[in-house]
C-alpha cells in the first residue's frame, strides 16, 4: 500500500457559492446584523437546543436565510468530502450511458444533489449528466431547490442534467405515491441521507428500529456499484446513534462499510458511553461565510461530521489488514510523549511513542490527524504486575506509515 498525498484544502465552487448567495439576497435578504443573529440562532437549535427545532424550520425566511447563506456551503463541502473518497466508478467512468443517478432524501433546499451536480462539472466539465430525485417534506425548500438547480445549470451551461422533486415525508416514504415514485427511478447510483436521519422517527418506542428500517428499505433501490451516504452532526449522541445503526444493517448482512470503518465488527465506540466517532477535516470557508463568522465570533475553519459510506459490492477505502488503522482522535502531545486514538478489527486502542523513541522509521506518527488511515508495523503492550499496559507503545524499530490522510 503506497502512500497517498494530502489533498488541498476542499472549498466551496466560486459558483455554487454565488449560486446560493444569489437566491438568499433575492428571495430571503437580510441585513448582516441580523443575518448573523439568525445564524447564531439556528446554529444553537442544531447543536445545544436541538429539540426546540421545528421539524419545517425552512420555512421560516429568517432560518431560510441563515441556513442558505451560511449552513449550505458547509453541508454541500461535506458531501463533495465524501465523494472525493468514493472508488472511481463513482464518476463518469465506466457508465453505459454516461448518466449518473442519485437519490437525495430529506433534501432541504437540494442541498446534496446540488453538491453532486458542482462535483461532477468541476470535473466533467458542462457535458455531466446527472440525473436526481430528491424528497423533502417543505413544499417551500423544493421550491428553492428547483431555484437553485436551475440557476447554477444556466451559469455553468449545463443541459443534460435533470431534477425531479417530490414533496414527501421520509418516515412513511416506503408507502404512497412519492415511495412508488422514487422506486421507478431506481437503480441509482448513489443514495444520500444528509443531516436528517436523525430527525425521523423521535416519537417512536424504538427511533433505531424505525431508522434502521427506512435505511435497509433504501438498498433495493442501490445499483450493485452504488453507494448509500449518510452523513450526521457532529454531536456525541447523535453519532452513537448512526453507530447503533450501523450495527444493526451489518448484522443484517445487507451491506459493508466502505469508510469511515476498518472492520464489520460491533462499533467499539459504543463499549464506553463517553465515546463516539467523528471527522474534522479542514476546509477553506468562502469569504461570506468568513464574514459571518467575524460577526459571530465563530470559526468555520473544518468539517465537523459523523459519516457512512454503505456498498452493496464489498468494496473498501483501503484493504483490510489488522496492522491497518484509522485514526479517530486528534494527535494528543503529552509531556515526553505523543498519543491517539486508532480503530480496526481488534477494537479501539490508545496508541503511542515516547518522543525519545522517534527515528526516521516510525516519524509519521508526527503527521497522524482525525481520519488518517495508518499502518502500524508492530504495537508493544508491556505487562506489569501482570497486566497489559493499557497504552499500546510504538518503539524505536516500528516502521508506521500513512497510507491515506484526509
Amino acid at each position: 500500500m503506497g502512500p497517498f498525498n494530502r489533498r488541498a484544502l476542499p472549498k466551496i465552487s466560486p459558483l455554487l457559492d454565488q449560486v446560493v448567495r444569489q437566491l438568499a439576497e433575492r428571495d430571503y435578504p437580510l441585513p448582516m446584523p441580523r443575518l448573523s443573529e439568525a445564524v447564531q440562532e439556528l446554529s444553537q437549535r442544531f447543536t445545544r437546543e436541538r429539540k426546540s427545532l421545528p421539524s419545517e424550520y425552512l420555512d421560516d425566511p429568517r432560518f431560510a436565510a441563515a441556513y442558505l447563506s451560511y449552513f449550505l456551503p458547509v453541508n454541500a463541502s461535506k458531501v463533495q468530502v465524501l465523494l472525493d473518497e468514493l472508488p472511481l466508478d463513482t464518476d463518469l467512468a465506466g457508465k453505459t450511458d454516461g448518466t449518473y443517478s442519485i437519490l437525495d432524501l430529506g433534501s432541504g433546499p437540494g442541498t446534496a444533489g446540488l453538491a453532486v451536480l458542482d462535483w461532477m462539472v468541476r470535473r466533467a466539465g458542462r457535458d455531466s449528466n446527472l440525473r436526481v430525485v430528491s424528497v423533502d417534506r417543505s413544499q417551500r425548500t423544493i421550491a428553492d431547490s428547483v431555484s437553485l438547480w436551475d440557476s447554477y445549470c444556466r451559469e455553468a451551461g449545463v443541459a443534460r442534467a435533470t431534477l425531479k422533486s417530490y414533496v414527501g415525508d421520509l418516515e412513511s416514504i416506503r408507502r404512497g405515491t412519492v415511495g412508488n415514485l422514487i422506486r421507478e427511478g431506481s437503480p441509482y447510483d448513489a443514495i444520500i441521507i444528509a443531516n436528517c436521519l436523525n430527525e425521523l422517527f423521535g416519537d417512536s418506542a424504538d427511533p433505531i428500529s424505525r431508522r434502521t428500517e427506512l435505511v435497509e428499505s433504501l438498498f433495493p433501490l442501490l445499483q450493485s456499484h452504488g453507494s448509500l451516504m449518510i452523513i450526521e452532526p457532529a454531536l456525541r449522541q447523535i453519532s452513537r446513534n448512526l453507530h447503533q445503526v450501523r450495527d444493526r444493517l451489518l448484522r443484517l448482512k445487507l451491506c459493508t462499510v466502505y469508510s469511515p470503518c476498518l472492520h464489520e465488527q460491533t462499533c467499539p465506540a459504543l463499549n464506553h458511553p463517553d465515546d463516539w466517532c467523528h471527522e474534522e477535516r479542514l476546509w477553506e470557508p468562502p469569504a461570506a461565510i468568513q464574514a459571518i463568522d467575524r460577526e459571530v465570533g465563530f470559526i468555520k475553519d473544518a468539517l465537523k461530521f459523523s459519516y457512512l459510506l454503505l456498498r452493496k459490492d464489498g468494496r473498501t477505502i483501503v484493504e483490510r489488514r489488522s496492522d491497518v488503522y484509522r485514526v479517530v482522535s486528534e494527535l494528543l502531545e503529552f509531556k515526553g510523549e505523543k498519543r491517539a486514538w486508532l480503530c480496526n478489527e481488534l477494537g479501539r486502542q490508545d496508541v503511542g511513542r515516547l518522543d525519545r523513541k522517534t527515528s526516521l522509521e516510525n516519524a509519521a506518527v508526527d503527521d497522524w490527524h482525525r481520519g488518517a488511515i495508518v499502518r502500524i508495523d508492530q504495537i508493544v503492550r508491556k505487562e506489569r504486575d501482570g497486566k497489559a499496559s493499557p497504552v499500546g507503545r510504538i518503539e524505536r524499530d516500528a516502521g508506521v506509515q500513512i497510507v491515506r490522510p484526509v
